[in-house]
């Protein structure tokens, strides 16, 4: 008869190395996604873009909350941008700031209001867009955000 002590089982430590393998990559892809994002959202904006930016004109901005088919609320922002200068533009991002109740800003979402992959935004024309949001956070003071051209790219 064996003792308690004699009875020993081997431990696999197989598992637990490629539990930790998976962890360390899925750390490494976060840190990556976070990265590269951050990268696009600080892109500064060309001089010509900045000296450009009194040519847009963004008019009948309006803001409405409905519920989705999740039964989530979705906060959409529609409005129209003018292209009131000479250039042809392939893409316009504009910063949604949400701000609370204390006046901080709490949010801030980047947004493509003339997409790269859509139909470029000629001289004097003008065309309506839709923002949803349906991840804001609560303490969000329910107010119209405050909407800044972040990037202009010119076409072609």
């Amino acid at each position: 008869m064996k003792s308690p002590a004699t009875n020993k089982q081997k431990v696999s430590y197989i598992p637990i190395l490629v539990g930790a393998v998976v962890v360390l990559l899925l750390a490494g892809i976060l840190v990556f996604l976070n990265s590269s994002r951050s990268a696009t959202e600080s892109e500064e904006a060309s001089a010509a873009a900045k000296a450009y930016v009194k040519y847009l004109d963004l008019s009948d901005v309006r803001m409405e909350a409905a519920e989705n088919f999740m039964q989530q609320q979705v906060v959409e922002i529609d409005g129209k941008i003018t292209n009131k200068g000479e250039r042809r533009l392939g893409r316009v991002d504009v910063y949604c700031l949400f701000y609370g109740v204390d006046g901080r800003m709490i949010h801030r979402e980047r947004v493509p209001i003339v997409k790269a992959k859509g139909p470029q935004l000629g001289p004097n024309e003008t065309r309506a867009f839709r923002l949803p949001f349906d991840t804001l956070p609560s303490e969000w003071n329910q107010a119209m955000p405050k909407l800044v051209i972040a990037q202009i790219e010119f076409a072609g």
